[in-house]
C-alpha cells in the first residue's frame, strides 16, 4: 500500500465587512460590483447580532455564486432557495473572503462551526 502525506499549509482569509443581504440585492439590480467577480473564495450568511450562520460556502466566482445564485436565485444554489423562502432577508448579512483554495477553506470553516455549534450551519447539508 502506498502512503501519501498531504501538507496543506495555512490559509489566510481576509473577510469583507458584513453587508446586509438586501443591500447586495439592490446593488445587483444596479449592476453593482460590491462582491468581487472572477475570483474564488468562501462566504458566510449570518443573522445580525448572532453567531449562527445560515450557510457557509465556497465559490469559483464569488459574485456569480453570492449574488446571482444565493441572493437573486438566477442560478441554482444549494441553500439559497430555502433561505429566501424561510428567512427574513432584512435580518441577514453576508461576508466573503478571496482564496485560491476555496474547497479546503470551506471544509475547515465547516469543521470549526461544527465544533462550536454541534452541527453544520442551518441550511448547509454537507461539507
Amino acid at each position: 500500500m502506498a502512503k501519501q502525506i498531504l501538507k496543506l499549509g495555512d490559509i489566510t482569509l481576509r473577510w469583507s465587512k458584513w453587508t446586509p443581504w438586501n443591500d447586495l440585492k439592490a446593488d445587483a439590480r444596479k449592476d453593482g460590483d460590491a462582491v468581487p467577480g472572477g475570483v474564488s473564495g468562501v462566504y458566510e450568511v449570518g443573522r445580525i447580532g448572532s453567531t449562527e450562520r445560515m450557510t457557509v460556502g465556497k465559490a469559483s466566482d464569488l459574485r456569480r455564486r453570492i449574488v446571482r445564485a444565493l441572493i437573486l436565485g438566477k442560478t441554482p444554489h444549494s441553500a439559497g432557495k430555502r433561505i429566501r423562502a424561510n428567512e427574513r432577508t432584512t435580518t441577514l448579512v453576508v461576508r466573503w473572503a478571496k482564496t485560491e483554495r476555496p474547497a479546503a477553506a470551506e471544509e475547515e470553516l465547516h469543521r470549526l462551526y461544527q465544533r462550536k455549534h454541534g452541527r453544520l450551519p442551518k441550511y448547509t447539508k454537507l461539507t
